[in-house]
């Protein structure tokens, strides 16, 4: 099962790395009205929230740029920024990067429990590696139509 697992990351996040590519950066910090994010951010924060649901949460180091939790953790926001964001280039490679170390960290660890139980914004709890990890998807999804909403907004727009 744990196989399975990571074959479905390396699809969802093949989704977002694919999608990183092909949306031109010049659309990145549009922030069409009714959304309150750019295309940037939320490619940032799926980046960022990631990182936190596997190796934050389980008391490991994380290994994104210090600066993404300022840019990209929850209740941030593009109009709050006062430093420069990383290009897409470099928000791709930070997506990329993930997969091989995610595998490599979790692989027999799946119902190792965490450290101590995290709630996140939305009131759920993990108490493992592996609900933390898998709740990642979805999150991944809904932002993933999040960036997609806003490309056809800016789209329709011009």
């Amino acid at each position: 099962m744990e196989q399975t697992i990571f074959d479905h990351m390396e699809k969802v996040r093949g989704i977002t790395e694919k999608s990183i590519r092909r949306i031109p950066e010049e659309m990145a910090d549009i922030i069409p009205e009714g959304f309150n994010n750019s295309i940037r951010w939320n490619f940032g924060h799926i980046a960022f929230v990631q990182e936190k649901l596997v190796f934050g949460i389980s008391g490991e180091k994380m290994n994104v740029p210090i600066n993404y939790e300022r840019l990209f953790g929850a209740g941030t926001k593009p109009a709050d920024w006062i430093e420069e964001p990383p290009s897409f280039k470099e928000i791709a490679s930070v997506l990329t990067g993930q997969k091989p170390r995610i595998k490599t960290f979790l692989h027999g660890r799946m119902d190792q429990k965490l450290p101590s139980p995290f709630t996140n914004r939305g009131s759920i709890t993990f108490y493992t590696t592996g609900e933390a990890f898998l709740f990642g998807f979805y999150h991944e999804a809904i932002h993933m139509e999040t960036i997609k909403q806003i490309y056809r907004s800016i789209i329709n727009k011009g």
